[in-house]
């Protein structure tokens, strides 16, 4: 059974967040700062494979995220007012590099939304087109879990969207603190308040 009875190829799309390279490759990694990303890339080959599974079995949209460049030159005042504080700065650099898709390529039907805030709802564009495509059912992957994927998921709720938040397909990175946090999110506040949290391959049965 599907996670909600009423989820159907043309009312569920999935959201694939921020498989970049300034959030999952190697050289965009800050030792200094704990930032490192093995376990992201441990997790996008199999979500490269769910991608493929969900257009060929369900069918439904296929929706990207990625980032502007993560400097102050484009990013909005509040993040930019934070960021004062040596403990939260987070800037990255403005290269095209860093915004490039990592080891995943959006096809030619699927969406591609920008974004320079954490909830990519911040864009209107994206709930613009989830209510033309008649979009109610959010199937979240994707990165970071404590960062983009728990935002855009609390700015969609509130919106009225329905979320599925496929827990082996997201992830943040790999400072145990935020590990910690990513586990007691898919085990706790998740299904708790915002979605139905299972794993990739339940989803899919799901629909057989």
């Amino acid at each position: 059974m599907k996670p909600y009875s009423k989820m159907n190829s043309k009312n569920t799309a999935l959201v694939v967040i921020d498989i970049v390279n300034g959030c999952c490759h190697k050289d965009c990694e800050d030792k200094e700062l704990g930032i490192t990303f093995s376990k992201i890339r441990g997790m996008v080959p199999k979500l490269n494979d769910f991608i493929s599974q969900f257009k060929s079995k369900i069918g439904g949209k296929v929706i990207f995220t990625n980032l502007t460049p993560w400097t102050k030159k484009y990013l909005p005042e509040n993040i930019q007012e934070l960021y004062e504080d040596p403990k939260a700065a987070y800037y990255g650099e403005e290269s095209e590099f860093e915004q490039e898709f990592f080891m995943i390529k959006p096809g030619m039907d699927d969406i591609v939304i920008t974004k320079n805030n954490y909830d990519t709802f911040s864009n209107p564009e994206f709930d613009k087109i989830l209510k033309e495509n008649g979009i109610k059912y959010l199937v979240m992957t994707g990165v970071f879990t404590d960062g983009c994927v728990l935002a855009t998921t609390c700015g969609g709720f509130s919106r009225g969207y329905n979320f599925v938040i496929l827990k082996d397909l997201v992830e943040t990175t790999d400072v145990k603190v935020r590990q910690d946090l990513c586990r007691h999110l898919t085990e706790y506040t998740f299904p708790i308040m915002y979605g139905k949290t299972i794993n990739s391959n339940e989803f899919i049965n799901s629909w057989d």
